[in-house]
């Protein structure tokens, strides 16, 4: 047995800003993926994906029948099999590994499921939405259930707020621009959990709820517009104070080594670097108008290109 392949995510923009009803703009990206599979060279990894399977089966019996239903026979028979999910996806790097997951265990195991040939309406889309927060939340303790969305229907994903999502395009890459969207590898594993206490602990000062809307949501609107548009002139600007606005006020979210070359992306403009995920550590997210000129400022990290202007 191998399953259909489930991608990673790169959620653009929209980190922290989605719990509040900010604009956000996830896109697949295919250079990882997993697969269910059964484990039959008995290795440690298949093993302990297997363990963590069986815990997640007694989540999922938790979840209201009414919410997603499961055909809990064959799943539970494919978990004693030594059935474990088989992945590509970095754990802990904000790119949507418990996502592809939770897609992976719906596609094959849901009952009634929505399927990706449907006419995908925005009832539809909620729908999913809500059954995959309630199936993540076993990973994170509160999910929005977005990561599994867009690995489950490998499309773009636009977030106008909590209720108004929709599949979008997003416009076509340049393969011979200078500009692009890069990870950083920042060689630590962040933890999501502990990131979004820290969050919602700060939202109970009003200081940081004013911020939030007037200067962090605002640019990041701006900057999913403009990236839909194709204003890149406008984009990094609107980046620009984005990092700017993450790096005073998001600062337990950025690992201590990279406050400096946070600051000195900003100073310099030769790149921008904005969270990717919750943070905490994992990959951070850039973005330059140069890529050469940022691979060579960047030169002691690992860089990996995912969108070209």
């Amino acid at each position: 047995m191998k399953g259909p392949l489930f991608y990673s995510k790169i959620l653009l923009f929209g980190e922290y800003g989605i719990i509040k009803d900010s604009k956000g703009l996830s896109i697949p990206y295919s250079f990882y993926n997993g697969a269910l599979k059964m484990n039959d060279d008995n290795s440690d990894e298949g093993r302990a994906s297997n363990n963590g399977l069986k815990l997640f089966v007694e989540h999922l019996k938790t979840i209201e029948s009414e919410v997603v239903a499961f055909d809990f026979e064959t799943l539970e028979r494919d978990v004693e099999a030594g059935m474990y999910f088989d992945s590509s996806i970095p754990q802990g790097y904000g790119v949507g590994s418990s996502g592809a997951l939770v897609a992976a265990i719906y596609d094959k195991y849901a009952k009634d499921k929505i399927t990706v040939l449907e006419n995908l309406t925005r009832e539809k889309l909620l729908k999913l939405k809500t059954i995959f927060s309630e199936m993540e939340s076993f990973f994170h303790g509160k999910s929005s259930g977005l990561d599994p969305l867009n690995s489950y229907l490998s499309i773009p994903i636009l977030i106008n707020s909590k209720d108004n999502i929709e599949a979008t395009g997003i416009p076509s890459q340049q393969t011979n621009g200078k500009g692009a969207v890069f990870l950083l590898d920042s060689g630590i594993i962040g933890e999501t959990a502990p990131m979004v206490r820290i969050f919602m602990e700060n939202m109970k000062q009003e200081g940081f709820r004013s911020m939030l809307k007037d200067q962090f949501i605002k640019h990041t609107d701006a900057c999913v517009d403009d990236f839909l548009k194709g204003d890149i002139k406008s984009l990094f600007r609107n980046t620009k104070q984005l990092s700017k606005v993450v790096l005073n006020h998001f600062k337990p979210m950025i690992p201590k080594q990279f406050h400096e070359l946070w600051k000195k992306g900003i100073e310099t403009n030769e790149y921008y670097l904005k969270l990717c995920g919750s943070g905490g550590g994992g990959y951070i997210l850039g973005f330059t108008q140069d890529f050469d000129k940022a691979q060579k400022s960047l030169s002691d990290y690992k860089l990996e290109v995912v969108y070209n202007f």
